[in-house]
């Protein structure tokens, strides 16, 4: 039996919508992606059949989507009813674009998208089923909805018998038809239309019954046969439901048309060419890259029988051969909506372009000396590496390339499968180190932290990064648009040339089948290699007139740039971790877990007579929640929260069932203990001693420039910045890492700086002033909102004002304060109100960056750091107000992003260049937050310590002074 898969489309378009709440753009358009990528999965979904109940009836024979082409307001029903559907609120903003492009993407695959003005898809529906139920008998038609009123297209067959028509969840993997419905309700589907004319449908504003849902009409269907036969018995219905059912009498032919599907609706629908078969799949892949659903295009290439790892099909008329020139795509600007910020650079810029590229590849000397020539007579040069490895501390280079002039390149192996067919790395080097490590050369690179690194461990210092015209593209596209999802690139080579790169999968596979680099053929490898040059160079050349135009060309050539130098010695020097503190550490924590698990034991037997694993949050749900008598038994706790799957047992649960007296069980606690305990042990203990590196001995963290949106430093392989430090058994961990012999590390960190930045910012006297008289501040602050001498402050109104000082620009609430504090909402509004009485230059501020917001679509921060706002006008409330919240946020933790990263370069550069003899032998080890952790020799530290907190005092000129703690010891715990 051949299968044809209708889709309810707008049905399923605003359940993934609504499915995958967390934003996603695309990387390449920076339109939103979060439910077009559901709805590809869906589709993708459909067509791989491997799931058990899309495997029983096999592959697709048929696909087609039914549309709602009228909206809601302009079809037949909203003539008969002026009122029908008119509750329906405006869909949100960032839904529309993804319909225009799961439409468009439908149509280059030639799947048939089918609808008639003045009517909705159901009727849609309803049409082809009668009609296809008439012309071919023996197909099965598979309706993807949930829509109860497609029901009524169900038919009756007999036992035994397969049931032409189903309505099928295809998230959940379950089938419906006549059975289900007889199952479930008692009906036949000849008793639908009559059962939702009884319920009507509060969505559709239909009004029926009141107070008769589905179970309700259907036990009076299974009793009366049909609407017409209960209303004819109407009287001899007794009390409320009767009452109800006569007083509706007379809409309920209005609701019965409403409701009933038209199936004879002037379509045009072909079966034939809907034939799964016809979907050009191929045409899906090139969509996928741009709007970045990498997980996609390996399902998409191995339902057309390719190898995973190729993005050029065979017997593709366009595709060329890849070991000479790169393939070419063609694309105006006009193909790349939505791209933000990025669509202030110019028009001319981003016409359509040839992507073809001059590349040579480097054998002989006199090649080499060639390529020193041009690069010598550069005004700038753009270059890459190619490396055995992502781990720039165990990479080996294989090759480097270069491109001075846009779609040239030049590409010099030093590693290959054929080593006597080039020169080797001391030769090459040599000829390029006074190139390379030229500090007056600007260089062009991306990501050039990495290639920085390696070649470092190969013996070349690179220069040029400060100078004039250097550019590193990740960096400047991240600070063009910090929003986008991805810096990569090759997003960026499509976003803005639309060029698609050579992947480098195709030349070295993926997963447990890759190879490295050097393995391969030199021809593959150059064209890759200067690929990446030429198209850095060309990304740089739009990139950097844009940075002008938007006022951050200082930012990137004084802060920015200088900082990916800052950054790779962090990571070069990384800090020395005692393994044996970190294994005496995990020892004693695990003591007291097992002291944890035993207590949880004897407690659990002892409340509800059984044990459970405090690992399952199922078992855990069960054991909280259950009441006494159910089976398994539990305390019977009233829940909080409830999540897909039950009830939740989160952090936040857990700490509200903890502080209610009224629960008398220890239970939430030792969870809570539980909990953090080994999360101690596995994410920071285990973690920490399996990055040391074995060489060093030192963990190599790394830090990430172009990751957070407001322009904080990340970092990651492992994180250091989340080492916990608000307990005391986290704050312990820091021990473990040490200072080697003869030397000491120095800590350094700002003091209350987002709240010094605030007062700058804002100009609000009051706080200018607290800080000026070095008061402490949450108690100056707390002496103005209660208006009372700051001696006479006492230690709940101090928290209060502290409280209120570190989440005014998180935007805090009443009902957050008052959680937080343990008060009422009243009294912790009225804190909140006296707050932005007596800072009124503070409420201004906070005011001004959402009107930033909404007037110019982006916020920027004292050096001009710019992050896009998008949602700050939205439709929907909690969206607008996130976007507002970020805006106040993004200026005052932007700004302290700046500060930091400004006392990086400068301390950098001090310990570089050796100018001030405190600084001799220093490393700058780690940066945390608003933390900076140095290495120092023991008889130099004290005067050290004493310019690092000089240096970073100074690093801006603030209408309140900046204050600096330091401290030094033989591990990082001494040295806090």
């Amino acid at each position: 039996m051949q299968t044809l898969y209708l889709i309810d489309g707008y049905a399923q378009f605003f359940r993934h919508y609504h499915a995958i709440r967390t934003p996603m753009t695309s990387p390449v358009t920076k339109e939103p992606t979060n439910m077009t990528y559901g709805f590809v999965g869906m589709l993708l979904k459909l067509l791989r059949a491997e799931e058990p109940n899309l495997r029983r009836l096999g592959k697709p024979d048929y696909i087609a989507v039914a549309l709602d082409v009228s909206g809601d307001r302009g079809t037949f029903r909203s003539q008969l009813d002026p009122q029908y559907k008119a509750t329906r609120s405006e869909p949100p903003d960032d839904l529309e674009p993804q319909v225009q492009r799961c439409l468009k993407m439908l149509g280059t695959l030639g799947v048939p998208v089918v609808g008639a003005a003045g009517f909705e898809a159901d009727d849609v529906i309803a049409t082809i089923v009668r009609r296809l139920r008439k012309e071919k008998p023996d197909l099965k038609i598979r309706i993807i909805s949930k829509d109860k009123d497609l029901k009524q297209l169900f038919e009756v067959v007999a036992e035994g018998e397969e049931s032409p028509v189903e309505l099928f969840d295809i998230h959940t993997d379950l089938a419906f038809d006549a059975r289900s419905l007889n199952e479930d309700l008692g009906l036949t589907p000849d008793q639908v239309v009559d059962m939702l004319t009884l319920t009507g449908d509060t969505v559709d504003n239909v009004k029926g019954v009141d107070g008769v849902g589905e179970k309700t009409a259907a036990l009076l269907l299974r009793e009366w046969k049909t609407l017409d036969n209960l209303l004819a018995h109407a009287d001899e219905i007794k009390g409320k439901r009767g009452e109800k059912l006569r007083e509706a009498i007379p809409r309920l032919a209005l609701a019965k048309q409403l409701v009933t599907l038209k199936d004879d609706v002037e379509i045009d629908f072909s079966l034939d060419r809907s034939r799964a078969e016809q979907i050009k799949l191929r045409e899906l892949i090139p969509i996928l890259r741009e709007l970045g659903f990498n997980r996609y295009q390996d399902d998409v290439r191995k339902l057309v029988g390719e190898p995973a790892d190729s993005q050029a099909p065979a017997d593709d008329p366009d595709a060329e051969d890849r070991t000479s020139t790169p393939r070419r795509v063609k694309r105006s600007v006009t193909d790349f909506g939505g791209m933000g910020l990025f669509d202030a650079l110019e028009k001319k810029d981003m016409a359509e372009r040839e992507v073809d590229g001059s590349y040579r590849c480097v054998r002989t000397a006199k090649e080499l000396g060639e390529l020193v020539s041009e690069l010598g007579a550069a005004a700038a040069v753009a270059f890459d590496t190619e490396t055995t490895s992502l781990s720039p501390r165990d990479a080996k280079l294989c090759g480097l390339s270069f491109s001075t002039k846009a779609g040239t390149g030049w590409y010099v192996p030093v590693r290959s499968p054929s080593p006597g067919d080039h020169l080797d790395e001391a030769t090459v080097l040599n000829a390029l180190r006074p190139i390379l490590e030229d500090a007056k050369k600007p260089k062009i690179g991306h990501n050039i932290k990495y290639d920085m690194m390696v070649l470092r461990e190969a013996g070349v210092e690179l220069g040029g990064l400060e100078t004039t015209g250097s550019c590193d593209t990740m960096v400047a596209s991240y600070l063009i648009d910090a929003s986008r999802s991805s810096h990569s690139l090759d997003a960026l080579a499509l976003a803005l040339l639309g060029r698609t790169n050579i992947s480098i999968t195709e030349l070295i596979g993926s997963g447990k089948q890759q190879r490295c680099f050097d393995t391969v053929p030199i021809e593959q490898a150059t064209t890759y290699a200067a690929e990446d040059a030429d198209v850095t160079l060309r990304l740089s050349q739009l990139m950097m007139p844009q940075l002008e135009r938007d006022g951050m060309r200082d930012l990137m050539q004084k802060v920015e740039m200088p900082l990916v130098g800052v950054l790779a010695e962090l990571e070069h020097n990384g800090i020395l971790v005692d393994p044996k503190e970190l294994d005496s550490q995990r020892d004693r924590l695990q003591a007291l877990i097992d002291g944890l698990l035993a207590e949880l034991k004897e407690e659990s037997i002892r409340a509800i007579d059984r044990t459970f694993d405090p690992d399952s949050p199922k078992q855990l749900a069960v054991a909280l929640f259950n009441k006494p008598t159910d089976e398994p038994p539990g305390l019977g706790i009233k829940p909080i929260k409830k999540t897909k799957t039950g009830f939740s047992t989160d952090a936040e649960v857990l700490e509200k069932l903890a502080e209610d007296d009224s629960i008398e069980t220890p239970i939430p606690k030792l969870i809570l203990q539980y909990r953090q305990l080994s999360k101690l042990v596995s994410t920071y203990l285990v973690a920490l001693k399996e990055a040391i590196h074995p060489r060093t001995k030192r963990v190599h963290a790394s830090f990430n420039q172009t990751v957070a949106a407001t322009g904080r430093l990340s970092s990651s392989d492992p994180n250091l910045q989340n080492i916990p430090i608000r307990t005391d058994l986290g704050r312990e961990i820091r021990r473990a890492f040490i200072a080697p012999p003869g030397c000491v590390l120095i800590t350094a960190d700002y003091s209350q700086i987002e709240l010094r930045l605030l007062a700058h910012l804002s100009q609000d006297p009051a706080l200018i002033e607290a800080f000026r008289q070095d008061q402490d501040i949450h108690t100056a602050v707390a002496a103005q909102i209660h208006g009372v001498p700051p001696d006479k402050v006492t230690r709940d109104q101090r928290s209060g004002a502290k409280m209120v000082n570190f989440g005014i620009v998180y935007g805090i609430t009443a009902f957050g304060l008052a959680r937080r504090l343990g008060i009422d909402k009243s009294e912790a509004g009225a804190i909140i109100d006296g707050y932005k009485r007596r800072f009124a230059g503070i409420t201004t501020f906070l005011v001004e960056c959402v009107e930033q917001a909404r007037r110019q679509g982006f916020v920027e921060t004292m050096l001009k750091r710019r992050r896009p706002i998008p949602d700050v006008d939205s439709n929907n409330p909690s969206r607008r107000a996130l976007a507002e919240r970020l805006a106040i946020n993004s200026v005052v933790q932007g700004s302290a992003a700046d500060l930091i990263k400004v006392a990086m370069v400068d301390l950098h550069r001090r310990i570089r260049d050796g100018s001030d003899t405190a600084l001799k032998d220093v490393r700058m080890l780690l940066q945390i937050h608003d933390e900076l952790v140095f290495e120092a020799p023991e008889t130099t530290a004290p005067a050290a310590m004493a310019l690092i907190r000089e240096r970073m005092e100074a690093a801006m000129d603030l209408s309140v002074p900046l204050k600096a703690d330091a401290a030094m010891g033989k591990n990082w715990f001494e040295g806090k």
